[in-house]
């Protein structure tokens, strides 16, 4: 008996017209469909006129579940693995399923589709070359902090997934760490009837967030502007001045860390201010 087939399949964020056809006939073919909650996906299902049968695959359950649709793949029974929302396993359940099914050897098929980080990146105007997804943020102030000040220097576009409730907190914490200036993008309720794509600096952000208390419901993408790249130049600034002050005032430091390094003082000064973590007046 040949093995069955896991398909992983990537379903609507909000608008059910995003389904693609092949997803569509996947699912009304398949002999079982994993979801992550199956009231939820009941709605899709209904709305293609599929009656497939369903078993949940959450968080919660994950372990156990993996081991029945294993038995179910070996017996020769196909399955789809869906989420409530876009693409199975970006930060959704899934992972332990599909190492598992990959382990033993069995076909493990994507169908591609909607994914809420890659629409939110394609509309943001932010650099796209380059870029890294660090899921949903976690929920205590201090802890998100840390996190950010790991990431206050990364070069790549940063793109996070906020829960609305905590959006407000999460743009005063980042303006704490990296600044007002910094460019961000917040994506909300993507494909459905109030979908808003909204771009500035943190500090304005943060303000039309304050302001609309709309802004603060429904599924949310944050993306975060890349850190700009220090010169190698700048970067030799820096080192000379950052060993200067371990041993003078900043003052002097700039001072002479302009003459060695035939720059302006007032540059050097300013950059100074940085390193002590001061705004210059």
């Amino acid at each position: 008996m040949n093995d069955g087939i896991l398909y992983i399949v990537a379903t609507p964020i909000g608008h059910l017209a995003d389904l693609s056809q092949r997803a569509s006939e996947v699912l009304s073919m398949v002999d079982l469909i994993a979801a992550e909650d199956t009231r939820v996906s009941r709605k899709l299902l209904q709305h293609i006129g599929a009656t497939t049968p369903m078993i949940s695959l959450h968080e919660h359950n994950e372990q156990q579940r993996t081991e029945t649709l294993l038995l179910k793949l070996k017996a020769g029974e196909s399955v789809a693995l869906i989420s409530d929302a876009g693409t199975p396993l970006i930060s959704d359940p899934g992972y332990p399923l599909v190492k598992a099914v990959r382990a033993a050897n069995i076909k493990v098929v994507p169908i591609p589709g909607p994914c809420a980080l890659i629409s939110a990146l394609s509309a943001s105007g932010l650099a796209t070359d380059k870029f890294v997804f660090e899921g949903f943020l976690p929920s205590k102030s201090s802890t998100r902090r840390a996190k950010f000040e790991t990431l206050k220097h990364e070069h790549r576009t940063i793109i996070f997934y906020e829960s609305p409730h905590r959006i407000l907190a999460c743009l005063e914490d980042l303006q704490t760490v990296i600044g007002s200036e910094r460019e961000v993008v917040v994506a909300r309720e993507l494909t459905k009837a109030f979908e808003t794509i909204y771009s500035g600096t943190v500090s304005e952000t943060k303000s039309w967030v304050e302001q609309d208390n709309n802004q603060q419901r429904g599924e949310m993408v944050l993306l975060v502007a890349g850190s700009p790249k220090i010169k190698q130049e700048d970067k030799d600034h820096r080192r000379v001045l950052s060993i200067l002050m371990g041993e003078l005032p900043l003052k002097q430091a700039a001072s002479l860390a302009a003459q060695i390094c035939d720059a302006k003082r007032n540059e050097l000064y300013r950059i100074g201010l940085e390193i002590k973590g001061l705004k210059a007046k």
